[in-house]
């Protein structure tokens, strides 16, 4: 995880998102837990930190935005760059 987060605090926010929604998979819990750790919430900037496709972080963003836990909040037509922020932030 280089230029991102401190890994032990990822790794704590991953646990505390992993308790409290027990049924996510991995992506969508590391979703949650950067927005705990007050990460932007950025499809793109995901997945270049975190080495992950980004068509997969889209498709966790999709499962997470039905359950109701984040809200996208933009989405470039073009990049498919999308931002979101958790459903309890939204106004």
């Amino acid at each position: 995880m280089s230029q991102g987060p401190d890994e032990a605090a990822f790794v704590a926010a991953l646990d505390r998102v992993s308790a409290a929604h027990p049924g996510l998979d991995p992506l969508s819990a590391g979703l949650l837990a950067a927005l705990d750790l007050g990460l932007p919430g950025d499809s793109r900037a995901f997945a270049r930190t975190f080495g992950v496709e980004h068509a997969l972080v889209l498709r966790s963003l999709v499962g997470l935005e039905e359950a109701g836990l984040v809200v996208v909040t933009a989405r470039d037509g073009r990049t498919q760059r999308t931002r979101y922020e958790s459903a309890g932030c939204a106004t």
